[in-house]
This record gives structure tokens, C-alpha cells and sequence, in this order.
């Protein structure tokens, strides 16, 4: 992504307004878009605590009344960045949710399909930016307990909701069997991404190779569940007895 190493440069624009000396809806649209990309690239850049309103506006080349007036203060800039973000994230899943209900393209089988799936999650959730908005929000959770809430309704909770979603279709066509799909989302997001992105958040080093086995693993352990599939289950249980009567039995005399 390489945001995080960009300076937050951007060229003189001419706003176009209307009769009445504001900008046009689509103007105002534009500056807005603008002004959210600046900050994120601030604040990636620089940390929360060390972006300012005034640098924002002045690198977006909007007025500070401008930007005071949207939103308020630091705190509300952030999380219209982070909702951008947070939107950002959930694209993948948001489409599968779709394309499932939409009854679009099925091809492959659900492992196949939920591979490809965590594979984007993992590229989106593990990288520069996201680890970068992550350590930022675990910084600030403390002192702003209005942003963590935010990252937790709409962020975490949104997803697996959207996730939950996709597998409510994937069981109404038979491809699963799910007691729960709120729960088998939580676990399948845990299971997908939550390590790998723990660990690139604390600062530790990820190769993405590896990640992407884990994930692909992970999967199926989820797809086969503890207990693994029927027949390899029975199969074990009779070597199990097998092993009981051996050991049960006595010695000839």
C-alpha cells in the first residue's frame, strides 16, 4: 500500500462554485474525498497524536473553517477516516454476502470459495495501513472510548454480521451445516486472520507465505470441525477399542 511512507502532497484544484459562492454538490464531494484521503495519509504518516486540524486543512487546501465546521475536532476527522477504512475492509465480505444472496457464482467448492475469501482478508487486514490503523486505535481506545466503539459497532461486529450473512445462504443451499453462524463467523475470522494480524500488529515480522498456509489450514480445520469427518472418526474409535481390548487382555498361564 506504502501510504505510510507518503508525504501528503497535493496539487492546487480549483473549486467550482455555484451562484451563491459555495462550492457545487459535486465540488463539495470532491473536497470532501480529498480532504478524508489527506487525513489518512496523515495520520498514517504522523500518528494521531502529532496530526492537526490545521496541517490537514492545509494540505488539502481547504479553509479551517472548513474543516472545524465537518467535524468538530481531531476526534471526529479520525473516524470518518477509519469509517472509510473500516469500509474498506469489509469489501470482501460484504461482495461474498451479496453474490451468495444475489444466488451468483458458485463454482468451486466452499472451501475453495472461503480460501479465497480469507486470502483477501488476509492481504487487506495485514497490511502497512491496517497494522498502522491498529496500533493507532489501541493507543487511543483508552483516552477516546467513542473511536474504539466505533471500531468495534462498525468495524468487528459489522463484520461478522456481513459474515454471519454468508453463511446463513451457504447453509440455506446445503454447502454447510452450522449450529450457529454468529459464532462459526467469530471463529472463522479468529481463525483466518486474528493471528497473523495480532502478531504484524506487535510489531513481529510476517511472511505472508507462511500466513496464507496457516489460513488455507485453518480452514479446513474449520470446514471438518474437531471431531474431523464422520468415517475417519469411526475409524479411529474402532482402533481405540481395538487397543482397550488388547491391553484388558490377560496373559495365557
Amino acid at each position: 500500500m506504502g501510504l505510510t511512507a507518503t508525504k501528503a502532497k497535493v496539487a492546487k484544484r480549483s473549486v467550482i462554485k455555484s451562484r451563491g459562492g459555495r462550492p457545487t454538490r459535486d465540488a463539495a464531494i470532491e473536497r470532501d474525498q480529498r480532504l478524508i484521503e489527506v487525513a489518512t495519509r496523515l495520520f498514517l504518516d504522523r500518528g494521531f497524536e502529532a496530526t492537526s486540524l490545521d496541517a490537514v486543512a492545509e494540505a488539502a487546501r481547504v479553509s479551517k473553517p472548513t474543516v472545524y465546521g465537518q467535524y468538530g475536532d481531531k476526534r471526529g476527522l479520525f473516524a470518518a477516516v477509519l469509517r472509510r477504512e473500516i469500509a474498506r475492509w469489509l469489501a470482501p465480505l460484504a461482495a461474498a454476502a451479496a453474490e451468495a444472496q444475489a444466488g451468483g457464482n458458485c463454482d468451486g467448492s466452499v472451501e475453495e470459495r472461503l480460501t479465497e475469501l480469507g486470502r483477501q482478508l488476509l492481504v487487506l487486514n495485514c497490511s502497512a495501513d491496517s497494522i498502522a490503523f491498529s496500533r493507532i486505535l489501541t493507543a487511543q481506545a483508552i483516552n477516546f472510548p467513542e473511536v474504539a466503539k466505533l471500531a468495534v459497532d462498525e468495524g468487528w461486529s459489522k463484520a461478522v454480521s456481513t459474515t454471519a450473512d454468508f453463511f446463513d445462504h451457504l447453509v440455506d443451499k446445503g454447502a454447510l451445516d452450522l449450529e450457529d453462524t454468529t459464532i462459526a463467523a467469530e471463529t472463522f475470522l479468529n481463525m483466518v486472520v486474528g493471528h497473523t494480524h495480532r502478531m504484524a500488529t506487535f510489531g513481529i515480522p510476517i511472511d505472508m507465505k507462511t500466513a496464507e498456509t496457516r489460513m488455507e489450514v485453518s480452514i479446513r480445520l474449520f470446514l471438518a470441525g474437531a471431531v474431523g469427518p464422520q468415517d475417519r472418526l469411526r475409524d479411529a474409535a474402532k482402533e481405540a477399542i481395538k487397543e482397550a481390548t488388547k491391553t484388558r487382555r490377560r496373559p495365557a498361564r
